[in-house]
């Protein structure tokens, strides 16, 4: 049985006044049904962990390094997020794709050197609107998955979350068949390469313009096991509406 799993990208938003919502969060989810996963900016990583103490709360990073150290100015590496209090990382976010220039391969080494270090990846594929107009997504999707998964990933240390580039901070949704036929298919794929049991054991999140309105009728669509929610993670008032719409699919 795979765990649901409700999890915030704060992305570059958020200093130490923002915790008072993280707090708000604990609070509010003493003993909740699902995971839940907050990746707050790195500067908010160690405050971030002592908040959530021993709740069921997990921290996680939005990005690391490829390499464990070294001359890197301005980097992180998975060890240095495991020591600053995470559990998991982000990688391969269209954010990080399209602004700094990262492929495939270079989210399949890190992942590599994440989950070496302990950490859970969670891997992000997504098309574009032209892609998607142009009837590509299903082969850009499973050119994505395979390069960005390392051989390494289990059911433990790999989530895969699908987030359209078009429906991301745009108020845009895919439809529930839409959605459906992406995680069907990263379903299939994922079984295919690393046999029944690993591949039924993944999580697959669905992110892209997620809010309380529609999370009940995205949480009710085959193989979607939760979501990587954006701005609607920065706020507790936001944020539970939408967990307690994924305890209830549970």
């Amino acid at each position: 049985m795979r765990r649901k799993l409700a999890a915030g990208n704060w992305k570059m938003n958020g200093t130490k006044a923002a915790l008072s919502e993280l707090e708000a969060l604990r609070d509010a989810h003493p003993d909740p049904a699902v995971d839940i996963l907050i990746c707050p900016p790195a500067t908010l990583l160690s405050p971030a962990h002592s908040l959530v103490g021993n709740s069921p709360i997990a921290i996680g990073g939005q990005d690391c390094h490829a390499k464990t150290d070294g001359a890197h100015t301005g980097d992180i590496s998975a060890p240095m997020l495991v020591d600053a209090g995470a559990t998991a990382v982000i990688l391969g976010h269209s954010e990080r794709r399209e602004d700094h220039d990262e492929e495939s391969h270079d989210i399949r080494i890190k992942a590599r050197t994440a989950q070496a270090a302990g950490l859970m990846t969670v891997i992000c594929l997504g098309e574009s609107l032209d892609q998607r107009e142009a009837q590509d997504t299903l082969d850009i999707i499973g050119a994505q998955l395979s390069l960005s998964v390392p051989d390494s990933s289990t059911g433990l240390n790999l989530v895969v979350a699908y987030e359209p580039i078009w429906a991301i901070g745009t108020g845009l949704t895919p439809t529930p068949d839409q959605i459906g036929e992406v995680h069907d298919f990263i379903r299939s794929r994922l079984e295919r390469r690393f046999g029944p049991g690993v591949g039924r054991s993944v999580r697959l999140l669905y992110g892209g313009s997620v809010k309380a309105a529609n999370a009940e009728e995205i949480f009710a669509i085959s193989n979607v096991d939760g979501a990587l929610v954006g701005g609607a993670s920065l706020t507790e008032a936001q944020f539970s509406p939408i967990i307690k719409a994924l305890e209830a699919a549970v």
